[in-house]
């Protein structure tokens, strides 16, 4: 039994365990930030991907250790499986991005699973302090500088309704709708979905008096609309 013990759990099982367990920490702090603002890659995404990162990174350090004993020619690069980690990582993050009616959704959550993959692989290879300032970072920037950029871009905003209709909708009424509501239309674009259903995204520039929850009635009551949402 205690033979058995000692192959499966080496020398390094509990210092891997202790950093896959910061990965899970770090990551899910992030990733919960991004839960909080309704985000397509939240809490689960973010720690899913930092404790894989990590799990890349400790195999690559220690899962081949064995080998490297036991034959001369077997060469050590713990850079290899992290390099490709990191340039993998890019297909999760562009399932994220999605383009509304014009406008991009999606780009700081992309960014936000990639650094998470990097925090994965530093505390993989067991850089706890470097780990720790960089989430800090992260989370401020994420936390603190969105609220920093709207006092730039105040008076500039725009936001994105989505209308799911069927195709009888005149979508003049529904223009009429914003215009009475004194909001600028920017952009209108209009996509075939399934089961005869169409997808509206209407880009607008609200103004400071904009209520949202009368706006989103005055679309609702309109004949043919099914559902209308904020992007």
């Amino acid at each position: 039994m205690n033979a058995i013990l000692s192959h499966l759990i080496d020398e390094h099982f509990l210092l891997i365990i202790v950093r896959v367990l910061i990965a899970l920490l770090l990551s899910g702090l992030i990733g919960f930030e991004r839960e909080l603002k309704n985000h397509s890659a939240g809490f689960r995404t973010h720690i899913l991907v930092g404790v894989g990162s990590c799990l890349m990174m400790v195999l690559s350090l220690y899962g081949f250790e064995a080998y490297i004993e036991k034959y001369d020619n077997v060469r050590f690069d713990p850079a290899r499986i992290p390099s490709y980690v990191i340039s993998g990582i890019g297909f999760l993050g562009a399932g994220t991005i999605m383009v509304y009616g014009g406008t991009i959704r999606g780009l700081t959550t992309a960014a936000s699973i990639w650094a998470v993959a990097g925090l994965g692989l530093v505390v993989g290879a067991g850089m706890y302090a470097v780990a720790l300032f960089t989430t800090l970072i992260i989370l401020l920037s994420l936390v603190f500088l969105n609220n920093f950029e709207k006092l730039f871009t105040k008076g500039k905003s725009s936001m994105v309704v989505e209308i799911v209709s069927y195709p009888n909708l005149a979508i003049n009424k529904v223009v009429s709708v914003f215009e009475e509501s004194n909001i600028k239309v920017r952009q209108v674009e209009v996509l075939k979905v399934e089961n005869d259903l169409r997808s509206i995204f209407i880009k607008v520039e609200p103004n400071e008096e904009l209520n949202r929850i009368r706006l989103f009635e005055s679309l609702s009551s309109i004949d043919a609309v099914k559902s209308v949402s904020e992007r």
